[in-house]
């Protein structure tokens, strides 16, 4: 199988980042279309209630899996910065250790997701009318948490060998199957939210076993084996060492989302419905946003292994540029947008579709502040530093947007959803001015180190 690296440390920069950077939108858009295919069918064939209850349970599904996600983006720091070092035996112990860490964490989560969140629904208030729908969706959705953090650690081995052609191509064909999937079973064998999540978890099998495969038929210092799957120490400790913060970070995001869920909920499910629809839109432009933190973060590592510091320096400003630019034009379209857009999600509430209006207002319109400090994220955790950018954002994000929700919107006047709205452009805003200064400080480090 011919491998589709990209030489991240030579040629162009800009127009490589670009052709690198359009797969990942692309893959990131069609992981997108699950959960759309997920919320469309079931609202349509199912109603505005089974829409609710599949959106609330987003926010908790990203706590629990972003803890262990967290690891892949240490997997694939290392495995950038060990291809531009050329130090190929590292990067090889990195691949099978990574492979296999994957596995037993998805065994674990199994575990977390049906015997131990039923009561965390209760706890953020779901409604009566949803929680047992909401239940089920969570219970069959982790029965495939090891093929999804299969799939996202192979994803991000891939990625930084400077191929996203691959993950691309493989979600495309499981993608394919869970829409197919969704119609016949929510369709044809009348199984609701039950019906979404066993689609998901088939397809997520696919794409997971496509990416082993890829994995295996390499011929670089990637090259998978499976009879050599074990931890190697040092490099776990490394993983460890970048993935856990990188974990905290997007669990602590998820914490402060959990509990905005929760507020969400204190206004009924109508809103809620709105919520869930209006955010699954929003969720396209941070994908294509996000595409820019993947690529500063392995452009920047690999440049760094190799010493190429003014790359590295370079990288940063494009992928700002290109990030602002692509999540001001989508937020921008998506509100404008946005009747007709929610229209394909709900058809039974226009009261849902004008709360989910509201949203977009407040949220959408200012989702560009997200990319600019997700994408220097990327580029920090690139140089090999991530507990930096995770103190940040506990404090710029989490602590601050829970304080607003603890406090201003505790106030009889300012309960509204426009008070848990505005939290997200405030505190993006103030996370990505304390990011890029720290960006500053650390790449002033580096340049000492490396010249």
């Amino acid at each position: 199988m011919k491998n589709r690296s990209m030489d991240l440390c030579s040629g162009p920069l800009l127009k490589n980042i670009i052709l690198y950077s359009l797969p990942i939108i692309a893959t990131g858009v069609l992981q997108l279309l699950f959960n759309a295919a997920d919320l469309i069918v079931v609202g349509r064939y199912a109603g505005s209630i089974a829409i609710a209850a599949v959106g609330s349970t987003t926010s908790l599904i990203n706590l629990t899996v972003n803890v262990f996600l967290g690891i892949s983006v240490g997997a694939g720091v290392l495995v950038a910065q060990g291809l531009g070092a050329k130090r190929h035996e590292e990067v090889g112990k990195v691949v099978h250790t990574a492979l296999l860490f994957a596995l037993v964490c998805g065994v674990v989560l199994s575990f977390i997701g049906i015997f131990l969140l039923d009561d965390c629904l209760i706890l953020m208030g779901t409604p009566n009318e949803v929680l047992k729908l909401a239940a089920t969706y969570i219970k069959i959705y982790f029965l495939g948490a090891s093929s999804s953090l299969v799939y996202n650690f192979g994803a991000s081995i891939l990625r930084a060998t400077g191929d996203t052609k691959g993950p691309l191509i493989y979600l495309t064909i499981s993608g394919i199957i869970n829409v197919v999937l969704n119609l016949i079973f929510v369709i044809f064998f009348s199984m609701d939210v039950a019906g979404v999540a066993l689609a998901t978890i088939i397809s997520q099998t696919v794409s997971a076993v496509l990416v082993v495969r890829s994995l295996i038929h390499r011929t670089d210092a990637c090259k998978l084996y499976i009879k050599r799957l074990r931890f190697h120490k040092t490099q776990l400790i490394k993983c460890l060492k970048i993935g856990i913060p990188a974990g905290i970070q997007s669990s602590l995001f998820s914490i402060s989302n959990v509990l905005i869920q929760s507020s969400i909920n204190s206004f009924g499910a109508t809103v809620i419905s709105g919520n869930a629809a209006a955010g699954n839109i929003e969720g396209f432009v941070f994908m294509a946003m996000n595409s820019f933190n993947q690529t500063a973060l392995n452009f920047t590592g690999q440049n760094i292994g190799a010493r190429n510091i003014e790359r590295v320096k370079k990288t940063l400003m494009y992928c700002l540029i290109c990030s602002s630019l692509v999540g001001a034009v989508l937020g921008v379209s998506c509100f404008i947008f946005g009747k007709p857009l929610l229209s394909i999600y709900i058809t039974d509430s226009a009261a849902a579709i004008e709360y989910g209006i509201v949203r977009l207002g407040f949220v959408g319109l200012t989702y560009f502040l997200c990319g600019l400090m997700d994408t220097t994220t990327g580029a920090i955790r690139g140089m090999g530093s991530s507990f930096v950018p995770m103190i940040i954002s506990i404090g710029g994000v989490c602590a601050l947007r829970v304080g607003i929700i603890l406090t201003i919107f505790k106030m009889e006047q300012f309960h509204t959803l426009e008070t848990i709205y505005i939290s997200y452009p405030i505190t993006w805003a103030i996370t990505f001015i304390a990011e890029f200064v720290a960006y500053l400080i650390i790449f002033k480090k580096k340049r000492k180190i490396l010249e």
